[in-house]
């Protein structure tokens, strides 16, 4: 049925208010980031006038700033990458090969969703901490990596993929490499812009492994070390540009792969 004129018009009307409910936050902490010589008050802090950079200048000037962003960087970008590899092997043999017990591995590793996160902290860490892992890159990354949730969704997005495609190559003698690089791969790019964005945005935001892994304040990440500004009696204005300096590649990561995730999370739709 077709929305009536004023339907249309009520839509738009609440669309446009959960839009500035959703952006507000987003406003404020600009806003007050670009105010650092004046008290926090309300509504007052929030006009935006008589700004000033200074805050944001202080923040990229810091010691640790720099550190900190490679340390994000390094954190995501790998976990991403081998993520996605992993993920994509793992659905690929669970939606294609028969092997003994396929199922049974399959609901099992699926079954770690519904073990809270939290239950592992101390087990994973003392692991870590007999293998070394303590302050490391490694002991950071690895804990991320058996990623249920994207084994799940790449098993599914593989299994709506036709047979016939995986005959064809067997005929043409392609092995299984071959085919998982050149036929599996390239038709998963939607769900793997799609599973690519949220895993770091995951580990981007990732607060509470970093803090337990990183002993130290140079293998802490951004959110461990905005975190910790404000047991520095650092201004509310220079942490919220902190902030603000750490939302830009999130919203740098989305803007290059916005096609390709709407196509993902349209074509993960349609399979289920």
């Amino acid at each position: 049925m077709e929305p009536t004129r004023a339907g249309k018009v009520w839509r738009g009307i609440l669309l446009g208010i959960g839009a500035v409910i959703t952006l507000f936050p987003f406003y404020a902490m600009v806003i007050i980031a670009l105010k650092p010589e004046t008290a926090v008050q309300f509504p007052g802090s929030l006009l935006p006038w008589n700004l000033d950079t200074s805050s944001f200048g202080e923040v990229l000037s810091g010691k640790n700033m720099g550190q900190w962003f490679l340390n994000t960087v390094i954190y995501s970008v790998v976990s991403v990458v081998l993520v996605l590899l992993l993920a994509s092997m793992a659905g690929y043999a669970f939606a294609k090969k028969r092997f003994p017990g396929r199922e049974v591995m399959f609901w099992s590793f699926l079954a770690m969703v519904m073990v809270p996160y939290h239950v592992t902290l101390i087990p994973t860490f003392i692991v870590l901490a007999r293998m070394g892992g303590v302050n490391t890159y490694w002991g950071l990354i690895l804990p991320t990596l058996a990623n249920a949730q994207a084994v799940f969704l790449m098993r599914q997005f593989i299994k709506g993929l036709p047979d016939e495609l995986f005959e064809a190559a067997k005929i043409d003698g392609a092995g299984e490499w071959r085919t998982f690089a050149q036929i599996v791969m390239p038709l998963c790019k939607p769900v793997l812009a799609t599973l690519g964005t949220f895993v770091f945005l995951w580990h981007w935001n990732d607060f509470l492994w970093p803090l337990i892994i990183g002993k130290s304040a140079d293998m802490w990440t951004l959110t461990v070390g905005i975190a910790s500004m404000r047991q520095q009696q650092v201004p509310l204005s220079v942490v919220l540009a902190g902030s603000v300096v750490a939302l830009v590649p999130i919203f740098a990561a989305y803007a290059v792969a916005q096609r390709s995730f709407q196509e993902g999370v349209a074509h993960t739709g349609i399979k289920g």
